[in-house]
């Protein structure tokens, strides 16, 4: 009884210990691991309560349902588990945060990438017909935001007919739909049109998760085919061992 008395104490004692080094590290309150071991270093950490946080707490996300959680969570490792330890240190990704209903300024959004902090806030009750192409757009954003050397937008817009052009930003367009076109003409998805860089989020999206499809569109679209070489080729120049596959 006193050795079950000595384990309950340390485990009220180190809990609340756990939850603020992660929020040292982090800065997002409420949260608790998930899983602290994988293949390639990430952590997986799970919201316990609601939190807001960013300007203004412009950022919501519910506490994840553990049944949510069990039920995603091998989709969730399988599509992580395409980057490499070597590939995530060099974007600088470690921490993956689950949780629910997540939205910014009151718009629902599939994830939230933050370099500088190394994290990536995923909704696990994101539409599931777009669910694991998500987790690779939001990704990319990573990755441009850690290497616009190689992602210009400028570059990127040159591939597009002359009279198009994109929103001035994300949240101030109302292209949203993030079903595939039938007929491409240089842009996978209406969200490809809002801006440069998720025009190239969605293309990475794509080759990551749905690359018969895109072999198929890329025959008779001459834009949409320099789109993916470019992105190609610029993520190879991070990691030359990069695998698309």
């Amino acid at each position: 009884m006193r050795l079950i008395t000595i384990v309950l104490l340390l485990f009220v004692i180190i809990s609340p210990v756990n939850a603020n080094t992660i929020y040292n590290l982090i800065k997002i309150p409420n949260l608790e691991i998930y899983q602290a071991k994988s293949t390639n270093g990430l952590k997986y950490l799970k919201a316990i309560k609601p939190f807001q946080i960013g300007v203004n707490n412009n950022v919501e996300c519910l506490n994840s349902n553990i049944d949510t959680i069990k039920e995603k969570f091998p989709t969730i490792v399988k599509n992580f588990n395409r980057y490499s330890l070597d590939f995530l240190k060099k974007i600088n990704l470690k921490y993956i945060i689950l949780c629910e209903d997540l939205s910014i300024s009151e718009i629902n959004t599939g994830g939230i990438p933050n370099n500088k902090m190394r994290t990536l806030i995923i909704d696990i009750k994101f539409d599931k017909n777009h669910f694991e192409r998500v987790i690779h757009h939001e990704i990319f954003h990573i990755i441009n935001d850690d290497y616009k050397k190689y992602f210009k937008e400028d570059d990127w817009k040159k591939f597009n007919n002359a009279k198009f052009k994109y929103a001035d930003c994300s949240t101030c367009s109302d292209r949203l739909d993030l079903s595939l076109y039938k007929k491409t003409e240089g842009f996978l998805t209406e969200y490809s049109m809002s801006t440069a860089s998720e025009d190239m989020a969605e293309v990475f999206s794509f080759i990551m998760t749905d690359k018969k499809n895109i072999e198929n569109k890329v025959i008779n679209d001459t834009i949409l085919n320099k789109k993916i070489s470019f992105i190609k080729n610029n993520i190879l120049k991070i990691d030359n061992e990069f695998s698309f596959k």
